[in-house]
């Protein structure tokens, strides 16, 4: 395409056409765990405990700087592990948030935990504050992977967590991962299927991936941890596709799978696009056309709220076309695809024209189907959905 083609196809607006979404979705980051995980990139503290207060305190601030309340229809509570906060702790928490965060009468309230902190009080509470979405960091059920992934639970310790926040909660997702060093795909499949016969309606699994900083990432440096090689990966990733629906649990999205009517609304608000608040340490929001990213380091974080200060490190000001672009991006990675002409009229920029040779590049790679402005995935592009997002991104 000439330069003076693409120079037409780039809007000058500084907002879409009907403006930039109102957020109705909400991220909360607690920071603190029992111990850091040798894989884990997250902003995350391990042994702080004596910061919960001055956290709870921040968070409150930080939230009064909405100025009002804002209604939600979504709230996740990450981390980090929420649950790792003692009773009193949490219901501070859930103060603020229900001060300053109103939920719709259907709103999805989800909470991140451990196994090791599932407790009846924690899940009572959690009830009474309406969350009704669990989700449980199990990554496995194997004792010797489990070891390997530093995690602090057993393998019957997640089976009883899951049992009991079915019970309590209802709604349970849980998070696994592949290709731990020394995994075998039959230890992958015994991981698929007891987590299967469990009462989850949501699953997302993930490939380890070595992260720069981590633990994981200076033993593999120095020759003490192996990746898992791509086939046996592909394979797991593949098993998890197959044995996930055998199960009733539709693949919805590339690392997710959910039965009918179970999808997690949350994270549908960031692949669509949709706008959020974020508040706590390393927290992103997407909010009136800009980016705001909080700084990583708790300690930090809790010195500028301290000071009156604002806690964001970096802002970004998005321009309608890598709006666009990137909620094309996000979009493709749902099994249903993206419609570009719902983007168009949202965003007022056209997608498809302004990448139609990295598109063309992607269908005859067969890596994405297209049916008229809706694209989707190929089974191949599944696979390959990065570079998929890539070409969206130019």
């Amino acid at each position: 395409m000439n330069p003076e083609r693409i120079s037409s196809l780039i809007p000058d607006a500084l907002t879409p056409p009907h403006g930039w979404p109102t957020p109705r979705s909400a991220y909360l980051h607690v920071p603190f765990c029992r111990h850091r995980c040798g894989y884990c990139n997250f902003s995350v503290l391990a042994g702080r405990d004596d910061l919960a207060d001055d956290f709870l305190l921040a968070i409150d601030r930080e939230l009064s700087m909405l100025g009002s309340a804002r209604p939600i229809d979504t709230l996740f509570v990450g981390g980090g592990t929420p649950t790792h906060l003692t009773l009193p702790q949490l219901t501070r928490l859930f103060d603020s948030i229900d001060r300053w965060l109103p939920r719709n009468a259907d709103a999805e309230a989800s909470v991140e935990a451990n196994p090791e902190d599932i407790e009846p009080e924690k899940l009572q509470l959690l009830a009474d504050r309406g969350i009704n979405r669990i989700s449980l960091g199990v990554q496995s059920f194997a004792a010797e992977k489990l070891q390997r992934l530093q995690r602090g639970h057993s393998g019957d310790a997640a089976k009883r967590a899951v049992q009991n926040c079915a019970q309590w909660i209802g709604n349970v997702s849980m998070d696994l991962i592949f290709g731990a060093p020394g995994e075998t795909i039959g230890h992958w499949r015994h991981d698929l299927t007891t987590a299967l016969s469990l009462p989850i309606n949501h699953l997302s699994t993930y490939a380890l991936t070595f992260e720069k900083g981590t633990q994981f990432w200076t033993e593999r440096l120095r020759g003490n941890l192996r990746e898992a090689c791509e086939d046996d990966e592909l394979a797991m990733y593949q098993d998890a596709m197959q044995l996930a629906s055998d199960a009733g649990l539709k693949h919805y999205e590339i690392s997710s799978f959910a039965r009918d009517g179970f999808r997690c609304r949350h994270n549908l608000a960031y692949w669509e696009g949709k706008g959020w608040f974020a508040f706590g340490p390393g927290a992103a929001n997407f909010v009136n056309g800009f980016r705001d990213v909080n700084h990583r380091s708790t300690t930090t974080y809790l010195k500028k709220i301290q000071e009156g200060q604002s806690p964001v490190a970096q802002r970004e000001a998005i321009s309608v076309v890598q709006y666009a672009c990137e909620r094309a991006a996000f979009g493709i990675r749902m099994i249903d695809g993206v419609d570009l002409d719902v983007i168009r009229r949202e965003a007022g920029v056209d997608v498809a024209a302004l990448r139609h040779v990295e598109l063309d590049q992607c269908k005859r790679n067969d890596l994405i189907h297209v049916e008229g402005t809706h694209y989707l995935l190929t089974q191949r592009g599944i696979l390959m959905a990065d570079c998929v997002a890539t070409a969206f991104l130019g």
